[in-house]
């Protein structure tokens, strides 16, 4: 299945979303009271683009879900996945609200 016909079925409960690259590393581990919107939202062609979020989006090939009973265990699947992986863009393991980023020009 791919990564659209993913995004069709992305249930409306809270869980985990992992996001991966070509070759199946992951990138990105987000946590959403509705996996639905949430993961939706990265694609969406309306979304106001930063470079941070347009160099994730440009690097997601796969997508998997961890559907949870509430979002609490939503947090803590989320932490625990992200001290495993490592992700690129998980930032300090903080919300994906502030991410360093540096544009250099000439």
């Amino acid at each position: 299945m791919g990564l659209k016909e993913k995004l069709e079925t992305v249930p409306g409960q809270p869980g985990v979303y992992l996001f991966k690259n070509a070759e199946g590393a992951v990138v990105y581990v987000g946590k959403a009271r509705s996996l639905r919107d949430r993961v939706r939202s990265y694609f969406q062609a309306s979304r106001p683009v930063d470079p941070f979020r347009g160099d994730m989006v440009s690097q997601i090939a796969d997508l998997d879900l961890v559907v949870t009973d509430t979002e609490m265990e939503a947090l803590a699947l989320e932490n625990n996945l992200i001290k495993r992986h490592r992700p690129r863009f998980n930032v300090l393991l903080r919300d994906d609200k502030n991410h360093p980023y540096l544009r250099l020009t000439l």
